[in-house]
């Protein structure tokens, strides 16, 4: 027993990593749990003891040394199921070390089957799951398809390490450019923010250590080739590639090309700006059910309103608003209509210089304005933490100034 013992101790200890101490006290204390099992009458009167060196196993009853037939086979059976236990724990222990290293890296695995939507990808010695909520609007996997995917989470379950995964995630669009611009991978060029709407546009901002670099042709690649194979692993997904400035004003004219700006005012204290644009240019400067100025809100990390020159409704345009009312207001913070509407009849009354009959003149004129002018510009909503681009037509080289990037989205399914 005992050199058959050793010989599988020494083996696990090379093998698995674990070592022969630890092995050897949970071996004692299982045998231990076994007797008091077998006799429960004499319960703590048991003790176990194996020689580190011989790996002769003795056992003990009131203190005094004992042999009991039986001993030698419970022994074995013990030792049997410690080992495989402790083995399938320093396994699991080990995946769950090597994958949470690579939390916020990609992996890549093979479709081994799709349960409810989610699909199970296999990493040959564990499983990561991608949730359903986690899969881009464009992703179509099927069993055995090779899923590329962003490493979200990993946590201890009873069956082993759950590695949860993501096709959604912007970071995931960070380590794709990571892997194509060996600028970005040298640190040679960075990028500073990421908005995204799975399955439909990213807005990534990128900036340059060096001023000889260019940065957003680093991204775009000759021809388009670097910005369309990521635009292909995303399944057609749009790409705009925006160059970073420190420059509010600037980052804000970057981030909502191709649309041409008249006029910015920004709210450094709100983190907000007031964006004004032709009329022919206000549905480009939106977008598509807004998603132009909301990624690029998400993007810069601020508030941007969108409207029109006939859509710019100033206060004294509004009944019971003269110059010397429109001076009250605006020196207690109320700079426009939106400041307007976010007041209540009591709140604007209580402003000095403001009746209460004057205030509900004001705020019902306001709404009146506000219902014969809104317009679908406004975005309002969380904005992905963000630094602050310069205007130039490399914002556009994914869809119009690069065909051939623009070509290889189509092939993707674009």
């Amino acid at each position: 027993m005992s050199q058959d013992l050793l010989a599988s101790l020494e083996y696990i200890e090379k093998e698995k990593g674990i070592t022969k101490e630890v092995l050897l006290d949970a071996l004692r204390h299982a045998l231990i749990s076994a007797c008091r099992k077998g006799s429960p009458e004499k319960g703590d009167a048991f003790d176990v003891q194996i020689d580190p060196k011989t790996f002769r196993i003795t056992m003990f009853l009131d203190g005094k040394e004992i042999h009991d037939p039986r001993f030698g086979r419970i022994a074995a059976q013990t030792a049997k199921q410690v080992i495989i236990q402790k083995i399938r724990e320093a396994e699991r222990e080990s995946i769950f070390e090597e994958y949470s290293h690579k939390q916020g890296d990609i992996v890549s695995g093979s479709v081994h089957r799709i349960e409810s939507k989610a699909i199970i990808v296999d990493f040959g010695k564990t499983e990561g799951i991608l949730p359903a909520r986690e899969q881009s609007p464009l992703d179509s996997f099927r069993q055995g398809n090779v899923v590329r995917a962003y490493v979200m989470e990993v946590k201890k379950t009873a069956k082993g390490p759950e590695v949860i995964l993501s096709r959604t995630h912007p970071d995931l669009v960070t380590q794709f450019f990571e892997m194509e611009v060996p600028e970005i991978h040298d640190g040679l060029v960075k990028v500073k923010a990421v908005a995204r709407e799975a399955g439909s546009r990213t807005k990534i901002a990128v900036t340059s250590t060096d001023e000889k670099i260019d940065c957003v042709g680093s991204c775009v690649g000759v021809r388009g080739q670097r910005v369309k194979s990521i635009v292909r692993e995303l399944g057609g997904e749009k790409i705009d590639i925006i160059r970073y400035s420190d420059d509010v004003e600037t980052y804000i004219k970057n981030a909502m090309a191709p649309a041409e700006l008249k006029k910015i005012t920004l709210n450094p204290e709100r983190q907000s700006a007031e964006i004004l644009v032709e009329d022919d240019q206000l549905s480009l400067a939106i977008g598509k059910k807004g998603q132009n100025v909301r990624l690029a809100s998400k993007l810069i990390g601020w508030e941007l309103d969108v409207r029109s020159a006939a859509q710019k409704i100033s206060l004294s345009s509004l009944d019971g608003v003269g110059e010397k009312t429109e001076q009250i207001l605006k020196e207690a913070g109320i700079q426009g209509l939106r400041d307007l509407l976010k007041k209540t009849v009591e709140e604007l009354s209580e402003i000095p210089g403001i009746g209460l009959k004057t205030a509900e003149k004001i705020l019902a004129s306001a709404k009146e304005a506000a219902t014969k002018k809104s317009a679908p510009g406004k975005i309002v909503e969380e904005a992905v933490p963000a630094e602050a681009p310069k205007a130039d037509a490399a914002t556009e080289l994914t869809e119009e100034k690069a065909p051939e990037a623009e070509k290889g989205q189509e092939e993707a399914g674009g």
